[in-house]
């Protein structure tokens, strides 16, 4: 009968512990909106984040601000953090375009972004938000290096 008993707690625990884990699973594609601000313009547009694996995602934004309009992409590396459900860190980065017009000005400069973040999708709601730091590289007429560049989204997960 102890056998038995045992044997159905353990079953239960089991069963529990992938339910629990399954509703902890991350999403798969998140839609939204995206910003990029800091040092120079705020810039704000639509935003995808898909995940290809369990730790592999790719990113994408289409941002508009400051006389600007900019295309990046964005491959990055996840792991979880014990004890936050919903929550992971991540690192990757990407490159990006810039194009920029002002009063008969018009210039366009290729980007390297590193990126470094957290990605929370919220327990049993369809929202995801990232906050992440986004040192930018500009490369072409008038080349820089922002480090104070930081990004923010807020996306409906699926």
């Amino acid at each position: 009968m102890k056998k038995l008993l045992f044997t159905i707690i353990a079953g239960v625990a089991l069963f529990a512990t992938n339910l629990s884990n399954a509703n902890a699973q991350s999403y798969k594609t998140a839609l939204g909106l995206g910003l990029d601000f800091g040092n120079g313009s705020t810039l704000v547009g639509p935003s995808i984040k898909h995940f290809f694996n369990s730790k592999g995602a790719g990113q994408a934004e289409v941002l508009f601000g400051g006389n600007s309009v900019r295309v990046q992409a964005f491959y990055q590396y996840h792991g979880a953090i014990t004890g936050a459900s919903g929550l992971k860190w991540f690192v990757g980065g990407g490159p990006g375009i810039n194009f920029f017009s002002a009063g008969g000005y018009d210039q366009t400069n290729f980007l390297l972004i590193p990126q470094a973040g957290l990605d929370f999708k919220i327990p049993g709601a369809p929202i995801q938000m990232g906050f992440d730091w986004r040192p930018t590289a500009w490369i072409g007429d008038n080349s820089e290096f922002e480090a104070g560049r930081f990004g923010f989204g807020f996306r409906f997960t699926f």
